[in-house]
C-alpha cells in the first residue's frame, strides 16, 4: 500500500492505494504546532492496515511555517573577510520605488551573529588567502557563548571551490559536534553572493526545526511497524527520502503545494491534455501555476513574504513556479477603513475555523458564505451547523452595512474572493504573454472545484478538468512523483568559443553526483533519467531564459540547435530577439529523476443512471440568472460516465463540491475525472 500525507493550513489530507489500484482518500484537522499528530490523527481516521505501508510521502508546511512566524533557531553565519553585511546591503532592486518611508527585509541573522573569516578565493576558485582557521576556531567559541544554534558558512565564490568551507565545517564538527551546521555549496552552486549566503542562511535556520519534526514523524511511523520507505515532496515537485531532506531542508519550503502541480502534468498525460493551469484552492490559499506542453516549470528565482511593498527573502532552491495568494474557504471577510468589503489574507485556520464549523468562529469567511447561498449543505459538514448563526453573523458584520440581505452579502464575498482568485491566475499566464483559451484549468482543493467553473469563464478557459480525488489532489500527486533531485551549477562560457570537451566533462560530473546520491536513496542506476537545460543569455545581460538541451555529442550541429532555441524562447519571454548577437551559458541544469513504482490509473466501471446519482433539488443563490434557483445536486461517485449535465447543478462528493452555472455543461470521463465546457468564447 502507498500512502501520502499533506500538511495544509486548514486541513491535514490523506490518499492511499493499495495494489489492486483502490484509492481511498481521508481529511482531517491540522494540528499546530505538532503538526506530526495531525498526520498520525489522519492514519488513525482512515482505518487503514498501516503495517501494510509499503510506501510513506509526505508533505510539509513545517519549513514556511518556521520562516513567516519567525520560529527557527538562532543561527550564526561565518563568511569572508569583508563581506559580514551582504544579508544587510542585499539589493537595489526596491518593489516600491517611490516610497520614502521604504525599509529593506531584516535579515534572519541579527550583525552580531554575523562573523568575518581570512580567506579568498578568486572567481575561477584559485586560493588567493588561505584560511585561517585559528579565527574560525574563536568564532565557535563565541557562538558558543551565544547559545547558537545553527551555523551557516557562506565564502565568496565558494560555488567554484568549495574546499575552504569543507575546512571549516570538518572544524565546526569536530570542535562542536552537537550543532547544525551548512555550506553554501551544499545549498547550492549558483553565483550571486548575497542570494546564496541568504540562502544557506535560511537553510540553518530552518534545520534544527526541520531535524526534530521528521525525527518526531518518523519515530511515530515506526511504532506502527510498518517498516515503509519514507519520501519527504520537495519544491522541485520530486520527493527525497528523511535523511536527505535533513540536510537540506530549505529545498522543502513548498512541500505541500508543488505535489498537486506535478499530479495536473500527470492527469494531463494520461486525458491528453498539453498545456493547463493548475489551480489549488485549499482552508488557508490559493495556488496556481502554469504547465506547458506538459511541463511542470521550475526556477531558483524564488522568494517569500515578496509583494508590491516588500523585496521579500530570495532562495536560491529549485522551486516549481507558483503564485499563492491568502484566499480560501477559511478567508474572512472584513470591511477596511473606508467600508469597502475585502476577502483575505486572514484566515479563521482550522481552529477555530468558520463560523459553520461551531468551534468558536465569529467572523464570517467565505465557507460560510457558500453554506448561505446553497453551494454548500450543512448535512455534508462533520460538525452541527448553526445555520440560524451563521447567517446571523454574516448580516451584522456584511450585510447591515450595504443595507441588503445575508444571501446578497454572502454573494458579494464569493464575488470578491473569486476577483482575488482571478488575478492570480492572471498573473501566471495573460501576464506572461500566454492565452488562457490556449489552456484547460485542472482545479483541485476542498474549494478548486466549487470556484473553478465562474473562475474559467472570467478568463476566457475554454475547459475545467476536477480530477478524481480532487480535495486530496496534493496527495495524491505526491504518490505519482518520482524521486528528484536538481544540480544547478554556475558554468559561465560562451557559445562562439566553447570547449566542447570541457562542457562534457561537466555533464559527467553532475551525472556522477546524481548516481551517487540516488544509490544511497536505494535507486539503481538504470532507474535514474536525465533532462538537461542550460540558463542563457545575450553577451551583456543580466539575466537569464531555461533552455533545453537535447541528448547528443555537442557538434556545431548541436550548438546551433541551441543557439536557434535560446532566440526563439528568449522572444517568448521578453518579446524580441537578437540573431547577431553572441550567446553564452550562465548555469548547467540537470534535473535527475529516480524512477519509482507507481500506482496504474484505472477506468471506472458504472453501471449507475443520472437518476441513481441524484440526491435532491434544492434551492441555490446565482448571480446569474439573479435570486434563489432550483437546482439538481448529484452524488459524484454515482455518476456515470459520459452522459451529459446541464447547468445550473451542483455535484457533491466527500469534501468538495463542484458548482455548476448557467449556459456550461458536465460530464465524466471513463477514468472518473469531471470535465467541464464553460461556454467561454
Amino acid at each position: 500500500m502507498r500512502v501520502a500525507t499533506d500538511i495544509g493550513g486548514t486541513f491535514t489530507d490523506l490518499v492511499y492505494v493499495d495494489d489492486s489500484g483502490h484509492v481511498e482518500i481521508a481529511k482531517g484537522p491540522t494540528t499546530p504546532p505538532n503538526f506530526e499528530q495531525g498526520v498520525i490523527d489522519i492514519l488513525d481516521k482512515s482505518d487503514i492496515n498501516k503495517e501494510a505501508m509499503s510506501t510513506f510521502i509526505h508533505g510539509t508546511t513545517v519549513i514556511i511555517n518556521a520562516l513567516t512566524e519567525r520560529k527557527g533557531a538562532r543561527t550564526g553565519l561565518i563568511t569572508t573577510e569583508g563581506f559580514r553585511d551582504v544579508l544587510e546591503i542585499a539589493r537595489g532592486n526596491r518593489p516600491d520605488l517611490f516610497n520614502i518611508r521604504y525599509k529593506k527585509p531584516e535579515p534572519f541573522v541579527e550583525r552580531y551573529l554575523r562573523k568575518e573569516v581570512s580567506e579568498r578565493l578568486n572567481y575561477k576558485g584559485k586560493v588567493i588567502t588561505p584560511l585561517d582557521k585559528e579565527q574560525v576556531k574563536d568564532i565557535i567559541n563565541y557562538f558558543k557563548q551565544q547559545d547558537v544554534e545553527a551555523i551557516a558558512v557562506a565564502y565568496l565564490h565558494a560555488y567554484v571551490n568549495p574546499d575552504h568551507e569543507k575546512e571549516t565545517v570538518n572544524l565546526i564538527k569536530e570542535l562542536w559536534p552537537e550543532v547544525s551546521v551548512s555550506a553554501s555549496h551544499d545549498v547550492t552552486k549558483e553565483w550571486r553572493e548575497y542570494e546564496r549566503t541568504n540562502t544557506v542562511a535560511l537553510n540553518s535556520y530552518v534545520q534544527p526545526i526541520a531535524t526534530s519534526y521528521v525525527n518526531r514523524l518518523d519515530n511515530k511511523l515506526a511504532d506502527f511497524n510498518t517498516g515503509s520507505q519514507n519520501f519527504i515532496m520537495q519544491s522541485n515537485g520530486g520527493t527525497t527520502t528523511f535523511e536527505e531532506a535533513k540536510k537540506v531542508p530549505i529545498n522543502m519550503v513548498e512541500s505541500g503545494p508543488v505535489a498537486g502541480i506535478y499530479g495536473a502534468a500527470v492527469l494531463g498525460d494520461l486525458i491528453g491534455e498539453e498545456n493547463m493551469i493548475a489551480f489549488d484552492i485549499g482552508g488557508t490559499t490559493a495556488k496556481c501555476s502554469l504547465i506547458e506542453k506538459g511541463e511542470v516549470k521550475v526556477s531558483t528565482d524564488y522568494y517569500i513574504e515578496r509583494n508590491d511593498r516588500n523585496a521579500g527573502y530570495p532562495i536560491k532552491a529549485p522551486v516549481v513556479d507558483i503564485v499563492e495568494i491568502g484566499n480560501g474557504g477559511g478567508s474572512i471577510a472584513w470591511l477596511d477603513e473606508a467600508g469597502a468589503l475585502k476577502v483575505g489574507p486572514e484566515s479563521a485556520g482550522a481552529i477555530p475555523g468558520p463560523v459553520s464549523y461551531g468551534q468558536g468562529g465569529t467572523e464570517p469567511t467565505t465557507t460560510d458564505a457558500n453554506l448561505i447561498t446553497g453551494r454548500l449543505s450543512a448535512d455534508n459538514f462533520d460538525y452541527d451547523v448553526d445555520l440560524s448563526l451563521v447567517r446571523e453573523v454574516i448580516q451584522k458584520k456584511i450585510a447591515d452595512n450595504f443595507a441588503m440581505t445575508a444571501e446578497e452579502a454572502a454573494l458579494g464575498i464569493i464575488r470578491i474572493a473569486n476577483s482575488n482568485m482571478l488575478n492570480a491566475l492572471k498573473l501566471i499566464s495573460v501576464r506572461k504573454g500566454h492565452n488562457p483559451q490556449d489552456f484547460t484549468l485542472v482545479a483541485f482543493g476542498g474549494g478548486g472545484s466549487m470556484h473553478a467553473p465562474a473562475l474559467a469563464k472570467e478568463l476566457g478557459v475554454k475547459k475545467v478538468v476536477i480530477p478524481v480525488a480532487s480535495p486530496v489532489f496534493s496527495a495524491w500527486g505526491m504518490l505519482m512523483s518520482d524521486l528528484r533531485h536538481d544540480y544547478i551549477k554556475t558554468f559561465i562560457k560562451r557559445l562562439i568559443n566553447l570547449d566542447k570537451k570541457e562542457i562534457l566533462e561537466q555533464w559527467n560530473q553532475i551525472d556522477n553526483e546524481a548516481y551517487d546520491q540516488f544509490s544511497h536513496e536505494g535507486i539503481r542506476k538504470e532507474d535514474v533519467v536525465f533532462n538537461r537545460y542550460a540558463d542563457m543569455r545575450y553577451l551583456g545581460q543580466e539575466h537569464t531564459v531555461k533552455v533545453p538541451i537535447p541528448d547528443g555529442n555537442w557538434s556545431d550541429n548541436h550548438l546551433q540547435k541551441i543557439i536557434k532555441k535560446f532566440h526563439e524562447l528568449h522572444e517568448q519571454n521578453y518579446t524580441f530577439r537578437l540573431d547577431d548577437t553572441e550567446t553564452e551559458i550562465v548555469n548547467l541544469h540537470v534535473t535527475a529523476f529516480g524512477e519509482v513504482e507507481k500506482p496504474e490509473f484505472k477506468k471506472r466501471e458504472t453501471t449507475t443512471t443520472l437518476e441513481d446519482a441524484k440526491i435532491e433539488t434544492r434551492n441555490v443563490y446565482f448571480e446569474s440568472p439573479g435570486g434563489w434557483n432550483q437546482t439538481d445536486v448529484y452524488q459524484r461517485e454515482l455518476l456515470p460516465a459520459n452522459e451529459i449535465i446541464q447547468g445550473p447543478a451542483i455535484v457533491e462528493e466527500k469534501a468538495a463540491v463542484t458548482v455548476l452555472y448557467q449556459g456550461q455543461t458536465l460530464e465524466v470521463d471513463d477514468y472518473g475525472n469531471l470535465i467541464i465546457e464553460t461556454g467561454a468564447r
